[in-house]
């Protein structure tokens, strides 16, 4: 097999993805993304060696991401993705491998399978680039102002490319540099190497590759490709009686010749279930976001108290899996409101009703609750949070 380097382009900033660092020195699964996908083209045969591009400044995280790798120094990129990959290949044109593979720092999920498909595709006559893609299946629409739907695009015979894409190394070097004396609109439209290609006139074939070799752009993409796992939280939560004609309890209103006392309505229930999501979240407790102390709360309806845990679940792109509560009373009886309460903790919560499990009991007449002085909940919330191993 014709030797081959790959290059791998750590050069951008990776705006979208926010944080105090550049996408490709985030860490996945306690490493940074950049050694992962230098992981995988090292162990891909037909890849002889691997040289990176970096951004000037960058050096202090890639000596960290790649320590006891031996890669040897890195070279620096330019203003743009174009310039970085032209400096990679003038930097491997003192001793140039027969291919070449350009690949994005940030795409760590490639499979060595599709990258031995590309360099083997090279082996046809007159092919001079592979990159590697996959089909369109959705739908295609062009928009007008406002939004309005103008057209359907017909997808036939469009693909998302991917990298990495390979290349005769003399071809590409000779398009790049051709493709470096355009003027700045001509080159912004060369959005990647095969498009350098192509305007060259080369002969490019795209190769099926996988839809899990995404580009990690934003925080969200590293949660989707880490996995979920189960987490448990539990909630626990007291309120003694006052003077009233009705208790709040798990979001509805029910008559009793007393009422809850408390800060904001007193939702026994929801407070439970609201410490219980938080925790499975390992987000604190209610009084940490709603403290006592703080009068907006004073009378509050407890439904924003949940509500607010629920949106930090979302936010952190997990999801509600199951809540249950038990109600520990002598009174009110619970049992005939048990199904409007799992409802309205349902409408709360943004779950389907059956995630939601409403359980009573008492205490056969021992202590506070069994004195009637009071009324006690505890509730278990089950999540799906994206996998953090680091």
């Amino acid at each position: 097999m014709p030797s081959c380097v790959a290059l791998i382009v750590a050069a951008g900033r990776g705006s979208r993805f926010g944080g105090p660092l550049p996408k490709q020195y985030a860490l996945f699964e306690g490493q940074p993304v950049l050694r992962r996908t230098l992981a995988v083209f090292r162990a891909a045969p037909g890849i002889d060696r691997v040289r990176v591009v970096i951004a000037n400044g960058d050096q202090p995280l890639y000596q960290t991401a790649t320590e006891g790798l031996d890669l040897g120094p890195p070279v620096l990129g330019g203003a743009s993705r174009q310039q970085s990959v032209l400096n990679g290949l003038e930097a491997l044109a003192a001793d140039p491998p027969a291919l070449v593979a350009i690949h994005d720092a940030a795409r760590p999920f490639v499979r060595v399978s599709d990258i031995m498909a590309c360099l083997e595709a090279l082996d046809a006559p007159g092919v001079a680039g592979a990159v590697l893609g996959v089909p369109l299946a959705d739908t295609l629409k062009r928009i007008a102002d406002g939004g309005t739907v103008a057209a359907t695009v017909p997808r036939t015979g469009l693909w998302r490319a991917q990298t990495p894409q390979v290349f005769r190394f003399d071809h590409l070097l000779q398009a790049h540099r051709a493709a470096a004396r355009l003027a700045a609109d001509e080159a912004t439209a060369l959005t990647d190497d095969a498009a350098v290609a192509e305007r060259a006139g080369l002969r490019v074939v795209m190769i099926e590759g996988h839809d899990d070799n995404v580009k990690v752009t934003t925080p969200h993409d590293l949660a989707q490709a880490a996995g979920m796992e189960t987490r448990t939280g539990l909630g626990f939560d007291v309120h003694g009686f006052a003077e009233g004609d009705a208790v709040m309890l798990g979001g509805i209103a029910i008559p009793h010749g007393r009422k809850l006392a408390g800060h904001s309505d007193a939702d026994v229930a929801l407070h439970a279930l609201t410490d219980a999501v938080l925790g499975a979240i390992g987000a604190g407790d209610i009084g940490q976001h709603f403290p006592p102390s703080d009068p907006q709360w004073r009378g509050a309806s407890s439904d924003r108290f949940l509500k607010h845990a629920v949106q930090l679940v979302a936010a952190a792109s997990g999801r509600i899996v199951h809540l249950d509560l038990t109600v520990i009373c002598e009174a009110p009886r619970v049992g005939p409101h048990r199904q409007a309460m799992a409802k309205a903790i349902a409408r709360i919560a943004g779950v389907a009703p059956h995630r939601v499990s409403v359980k009573a009991t008492t205490t056969e007449g021992l202590g506070f609750t069994g004195r009637r002085e009071g009324i006690a909940a505890q509730a278990v919330a089950t999540v799906e949070m994206p996998r953090r191993d680091a």
